[in-house]
């Protein structure tokens, strides 16, 4: 066991999917021929001016109040100083000493215990543009499609204590953006990413090493893989009696680990100054209570409710709290008059499998959730069992049919009469002897045998119950 404990941080942008960028009226949206979403703002032109977008400001304050946040109802821009080729302005608006949300906490599941890391803050800024390396060319590419489009940096305190734990909380949070529905978090086209600032300490010490950060980090393995590979790095330092630099390093998902990219910055090295062009920021009490009344029930609580409720298990309700609209669908599809749990468990297991098959998403599901609820109602009433119910499904996703008219058109109805049950039954066992001895003989697994048999024999139409009663009757 090592002497040395990580004390891991993120710092995480979300890029708000707003139509126009944080200060222009230039298109936010991703892709596009370089440099095609810009405007004289974007491009620093002289003598252009910010102007605030709201629907970007509606989108952080409903973030901060689903993280518990303190929201500031005065808060101030800042100018952040740092000279790249894809910063037309020499200068990056952001918010430095007064960010409009401060502390709150995101919530997970960490090995099946609820974990909460806090948080720092949350604060607005614009986007920087994107450089191009090409490879082997002495000149680099510069694209501002992205100058300029709105951000919130949600800051974790550095209470995160392993890579795994840092993986769960990214994961957390992206699900919480895209239930919210400011951000649709896809890491590959940039749209949420991941800094992790890390160090290590000897366990029991409370003063903090000193720190690297990482970057160039796309998905929740890479963030994990990353940090397990600068944790190791660190501690190996420290295992030797070396000193650990402070540095930012990027992250080589080929290779396996990560190199140096620059000495790591402080705020001082920005050079924050008040931002001269924006006047404060001003949050009514009124627009708090407004987006505070318009959150949805959040993941966790939903999670929550599905469990209590619906009898399921903590694993099926976290499957089906993933995403808000499959969490909707299954209320849609109870709301139509299906029995909870049994709803629950046809999307957990027929829908999911069947749109993950397709790479479809629940918007796209053929099935609406009446058709849905149509078929459970079929199954609890007795007029087709179970196994017939999954073979109806197949049809319906196919056609586009509701189940009821299905059943009628191929005669799919559930056989309960109890003289053709008996007959089909005694007609199994008869033809059976060898299998008949051997259960008699002890052998209580062969019943599947039997019931098998029948199900055959009746192309599935019987029903399972009354023939697993008739056939331990018969071979008493």
């Amino acid at each position: 066991m090592s002497r040395y404990e990580p004390v891991i941080g993120l710092e995480c942008h979300v890029q708000l999917q707003t139509r126009s960028k944080l200060f222009s009226a230039a298109s936010a949206s991703f892709g596009g021929e370089p440099n095609d979403h810009t405007d004289p703002y974007t491009l620093a032109l002289p003598g252009t001016l910010p102007v605030l977008n709201r629907r970007a400001v509606e989108y952080a304050l409903r973030m901060a109040l689903a993280t518990g946040c303190r929201v500031r109802r005065v808060s101030r821009f800042a100018r952040k100083h740092y000279f790249y080729p894809d910063l037309p302005k020499g200068y990056q608006i952001s918010q430095y000493d007064e960010p409009y949300a401060e502390g709150g906490a995101i919530g997970f599941l960490l090995d099946g215990q609820p974990r909460r890391v806090a948080l720092t803050r949350i604060h607005l800024e614009e986007d920087a543009g994107k450089s191009t390396h090409v490879g082997g060319a002495p000149t680099s590419l510069v694209d501002l499609n992205r100058a300029g489009v709105p951000l919130i940096e949600v800051v974790s305190e550095p209470e995160i204590r392993s890579a795994k734990e840092a993986a769960e909380y990214l994961r957390a949070l992206r699900q919480l953006v895209r239930w919210l529905d400011i951000c649709d978090g896809n890491m590959e086209e940039g749209s949420l990413r991941c800094d992790a600032n890390v160090s290590v300490r000897p366990v029991g010490a409370t003063t903090l090493g000193t720190r690297t950060e990482l970057k160039n980090m796309n998905s929740f393995r890479h963030v994990q893989q990353a940090i397990e590979y600068e944790v190791a790095r660190q501690t190996a330092l420290c295992e030797r009696g070396e000193r650990v630099v402070q540095e930012t390093r990027l992250w080589d998902a080929d290779r396996g680990s990560s190199h140096p990219m620059r000495s790591k910055e402080e705020a001082h090295d920005y050079r924050y100054l008040p931002e001269p062009d924006l006047p404060p920021l001003h949050i009514a009490d009124e627009e708090v209570e407004r987006a505070r009344t318009s959150l949805p029930e959040l993941p966790l609580a939903r999670r929550a409710r599905f469990v209590e409720r619906l009898g399921l298990t903590d694993q099926d309700a976290a499957l089906l709290t993933t995403e808000r609209p499959i969490a909707d669908y299954v209320e849609q599809v109870i709301a139509a008059g299906a029995d909870g749990k049994r709803a629950a468990n046809w999307v957990a297991s027929e829908v999911l499998r069947e749109l993950n098959r397709a790479e479809r998403s629940i918007a796209d599901c053929p099935i609406a959730p009446p058709a849905l609820a149509g078929l459970c109602r079929l199954v609890d009433d007795g007029t087709i069992s179970g196994k017939i119910a999954k073979d109806v499904f197949g049809k319906m996703w196919a056609s586009g049919r509701g189940a009821k008219e299905i059943v009628e058109a191929e005669g799919l109805v559930q056989l309960t009469d109890e003289a053709a049950i008996e007959a089909a039954c005694r007609a199994a066992v008869e033809a059976n002897p060898q299998q008949v001895g051997k259960y008699r003989a002890g052998n209580d697994k062969l019943i599947g045998f039997f019931v098998g048999q029948v199900m055959k024999a009746t192309r599935g139409k019987a029903n399972p119950e009354m023939v697993n009663q008739m056939l331990r009757r018969l071979l008493s």
